[in-house]
């Protein structure tokens, strides 16, 4: 039924209009549903009283046909009209109770059609019978019958009169009676019209009316139904007369046990202190009681969990003004509520971590610098970005990228404690504020925690990921004032431990402002750097261990900036990358090489570093055939050098970029061995020709003691079981040549044999037998770890800026504009933020050499030091 009443067309209730004469007949067509439910009304009345009408005939029949009889009139002649008017009573009275589609105008025509048929018959009685009383009480008895049945129809009882009244006026003799009974007839006609009309007029009214409430009670029984809300009534004293099933069944209860109860026993009272709320909720007992009308009032309701309705009342009045209690509706809030707390939550906190976000660190940054007056409140601000994420990123994924930032964000909570609030920013960007802290030693301590918590390995769905971080600390107030300028300097002290290697904090200095400044020149000249020459290459030699004649060069990028002079690539490599350029550098170092390796012998090859970035480009082996092809260079005397963050990436992907490289000819060289993941899963499908044993394995090799000898045995030991060449890089001194022969090494790179060169004393190199003569130290000294980082030299109490180049256990070497005579005490900062004693030795262009008062623990501070990657030197 209820699809029905939806498929079918609209209908609206008009206001019946007031009668006028042409409809009070019943006659006229109309569209009007109450014109036609009050003419259908009609024709039931007339259906109820046609039986009796029926029967009020046969008894009149009867006594015309005993009328007849006595005064000598044919039987017969008076059995066929008798007989018609039963048939047209049957007729009518079958049509009325089984018609039910029929149209109820034409019902009515049909009854006016049937007065008309009586009142020839009856007429016909008064025509054929004489004036007898019998007679005439006879037809006056069925008229009489006849015009109380069709009263509701005046056309129909018109009709039936008309006949009649005609008989009688020609079967009188007088005029006079002609001219009364149509003057009777007319008034008998026109009363009967106008109380037709008075009577149209008030039931198409009253079915208006009906057929309003019955849709609106329609209409509101639905919206209970659906749920959209519910309705309540209460009495004078605030209790229920009346309450939705709906409702009812919502909190569990029967709508029967909730009549007479107070309304405002089904909200939580003012005392149910164990589930505050908003005021409104104790607000619903005023507002009953000041009976006046109130909307939209937010109430909890007293059911357990939290279930929230909105209130809406108007108090009612009878006729006198008489308070008869409020009638209200209301609708249920809770899911809206749960809603909004959802959206709030969402637009405080970082959807992928649960953290706070952006906004609300900020919030939270302002309100803990907010002092009495204008005094700022000490705080510290870290700004913390995560190292090496993006290669994660773009070789294992962003669904492995976003399960290691919600490792992340577990172990930052865990490391700041309730000392502070922890957010990200964004990407691989967190942020922690630190009230009322300003003890830099502390934060020193607090900042070296986090980034070795955050520094441990990570194992994601079987995969072993490795990842560092780096720290910019500003305190307030001496670092600033306002929370922007707080962020600004933590942001600036960030840049510069990102920029002096990694895996470090550092605090704000006024000086990282020029640094900044200078970056942002730096990146801008890098981007015009191809385009103006500024990039060249030089070639350190690779010699045969046995006969030490040189067998290639590794092609390694320089810039010679106009005004900076020489930038070092492990300052400007990483610029490259982050601004997007590594693709045009790598592309251009390729084709440099092919061109000079075309100058060499036949047998020298050239080995070029190809970054993971570069290595994942589709783009690579036409990049390697067209550098190829310019310099008419055979392909195996060009050597890939990749590190074993290639790996990291899509399997497939990196099996079908070897194939297409190895297709060509190219030989391939693992650089950096054992410095990355230390997979060797990778070995026995990656078609490498060679393994390079990295720097830091080769040097303090030869010092008694030390570990790096048999990591350099068991390097060369795997690789001759797997048919590849070893290179060992970074040979400095005489023992270790020695050292590195002994071991099986095929092939020697490192100062030795020559620093990296231009190309044109490559040419006077490979001359003749191309054989070089090692030479350098004898010995190997303590082991140093080369960086390029940010660092304070005081004198005194006077700090001048520098630059830490090189760390043993035992000395530094730093760079520094500044002016320092050879035995000077000095205090200088180690990476890990502490201050160390010791002596100046020498200074030469720019560069002092230090011994500390008391030697270091190399291998605690190397912990916290992140080498230069290989990968970044493209070369």
């Amino acid at each position: 039924m209820g699809e029905r009443r939806l498929r079918r067309p609209a209908q609206v209730d008009t206001p019946a209009p007031n009668a006028t004469w042409l409809d009070a007949f019943g006659l006229r067509d109309t569209l009007v549903p109450a014109d036609l439910q009050a003419t259908a009304e009609k024709l039931r009345e007339i259906r109820r009283a046609l039986v009796w009408t029926g029967l009020a005939h046969i008894v009149a029949l009867a006594a015309l046909m005993l009328a007849g009889a006595g005064e000598g009139a044919s039987g017969l002649l008076l059995l066929a009209p008798g007989a018609v008017l039963l048939v047209l009573d049957a007729a009518l009275f079958a049509l009325l109770a089984f018609a039910d589609t029929t149209s109820p105008v034409l019902l009515a025509r049909v009854t006016a059609a049937y007065g008309l048929g009586c009142g020839m018959v009856f007429a016909a009685f008064a025509a054929l019978l004489p004036p007898s009383g019998v007679a005439v009480a006879a037809q006056i008895g069925g008229m009489t019958a006849l015009a109380l049945m069709l009263a509701p129809i005046p056309a129909a009882t018109i009709l039936a009169a008309l006949p009649v009244l005609a008989a009688i006026g020609v079967r009188g003799q007088d005029p006079l009676l002609g001219a009364v009974l149509v003057a009777t007839a007319a008034c008998v006609g026109t009363s009967l019209l106008a109380a037709a009309r008075r009577g149209r007029s008030a039931a198409a009214g009253r079915i208006a009316a009906e057929r309003s409430m019955r849709k609106a009670g329609q209409l509101l029984a639905e919206f209970e139904e659906n749920r959209r809300g519910w309705f309540w009534e209460t009495d004078p004293r605030g209790c229920l007369t009346y309450i939705s099933r709906q409702l009812a069944e919502a909190i569990g209860r029967d709508p029967a046990d909730l009549l007479g109860r107070p309304f405002a026993d089904l909200v939580r009272n003012e005392g149910d202190d164990s589930h505050p709320g908003p005021r409104e909720q104790r607000t619903l007992g005023f507002h009953l009681s000041t009976r006046l009308p109130f909307s939209e009032v937010q109430v909890r309701a007293a059911v357990e969990g939290d279930r929230w309705w909105s209130l809406s009342g108007r108090p009612a009045n009878d006729d006198f003004g008489n308070f008869l209690g409020f009638r209200g509706n209301g609708t249920d809030l809770t899911e809206r509520r749960r809603s909004e707390r959802e959206i709030s939550t969402l637009a405080k906190s970082d959807a992928l971590t649960g953290l706070p976000n952006r906004t609300v660190m900020n919030q939270t940054l302002e309100a803990a610098l907010a002092g009495v007056g204008e005094r700022i409140k000490p705080c510290a601000v870290f700004l913390l970005d995560l190292d090496r994420f993006k290669s994660v990123n773009d070789t294992l994924g962003h669904p492995i990228g976003d399960v290691l930032l919600r490792q992340v964000a577990e172990r930052l909570r865990g490391a700041i404690g309730d000392g502070g609030q922890v957010g990200r920013l964004g990407g691989d960007e967190f942020k922690v504020v630190l009230p009322d802290a300003s003890d830099r030693q502390r934060l020193a301590t607090l900042a070296r925690h986090v980034i070795e918590r955050l520094s441990a390995p990570y194992t994601i769905e079987g995969h072993h990921v490795s990842i560092g971080a780096s720290i910019g600390i500003a305190v307030a107030p001496e670092d600033g004032a306002t929370a922007e300028a707080l962020v600004r300097n933590a942001d600036l002290a960030l840049y510069a431990a990102k920029a002096d290697g990694k895996g470090i904090h550092r605090f704000y200095e006024q000086e990282m402002h020029a640094n900044a400044k200078d970056r942002r020149l730096l990146e801008m000249d890098l981007r015009t750097v191809l385009s103006d020459g500024g990039l060249h290459l030089v070639y350190q030699p690779v010699v045969n261990a046995g006969d030490e004649r040189i067998v290639g060069f590794e092609a390694l990028i320089r810039w010679n900036h106009p005004t900076r002079g020489p930038v070092r690539p492990d300052f400007f490599i990483p610029i490259a990358e982050e601004i997007g350029l590594i693709p045009q550098i790598g592309e251009w170092v390729i084709r440099t090489a092919c061109l000079a390796a075309a100058k060499w012998p036949e047998h020298i090859r050239v080995a070029v570093n190809v970054s993971p970035i570069q290595f994942a480009s589709p783009a690579l082996p036409g990049i390697v055939l067209n550098a190829l092809a310019a310099a008419d260079l055979p392909a195996n005397r060009l050597e890939l050098e990749i590190t074993e963050g290639v790996f990291m990436g899509d399997g497939a992907a990196t099996d079908a970029m070897f194939e297409r490289l190895k297709k060509i000819g190219v030989r391939f060289a693992l650089d950096d061995f054992g410095t990355g993941y230390s997979s060797l899963g990778y070995l026995k499908k990656a078609p490498f020709n060679k393994i390079k044993i990295d720097q830091s394995f080769v040097r303090g090799a030869a010092i008694p003691g030390n570990r790096n000898a048999a990591i350099v045995r068991a390097i060369v030991a795997l690789a001759t079981s797997l048919d590849m060449d070893t290179t060992a890089e970074g040979a400095e001194t005489l023992d270790e040549l020695e050292l590195i022969r002994s071991l099986g090494c095929s092939h020697i790179q490192g100062y030795v044999f020559g620093r990296p060169m231009p190309l044109e004393e490559t040419m006077e190199q490979v001359k003749g037998t191309a054989t070089l003569n090692p030479s350098g130290f004898l010995a190997s000294r303590s082991p140093r770890v080369q960086m390029l980082r940010s660092t304070v030299v005081r004198v005194g109490e006077r700090p001048h800026s520098a630059r830490l180049r090189n760390i043993s256990a035992g000395g530094a070497m730093v760079e520094s504009a500044s002016l320092i005579d050879p035995g000077t005490p000095v205090d200088i900062e180690l990476p890990d933020g502490r201050r160390h004693g010791g002596t100046v030795k020498w200074t030469r262009d720019g560069r002092i050499g230090m011994t500390f008062d008391r030697a270091i623990d190399l291998d605690a501070l190397s912990t916290r030091i992140a080498t230069v990657p290989r990968a970044a030197r493209l070369g």
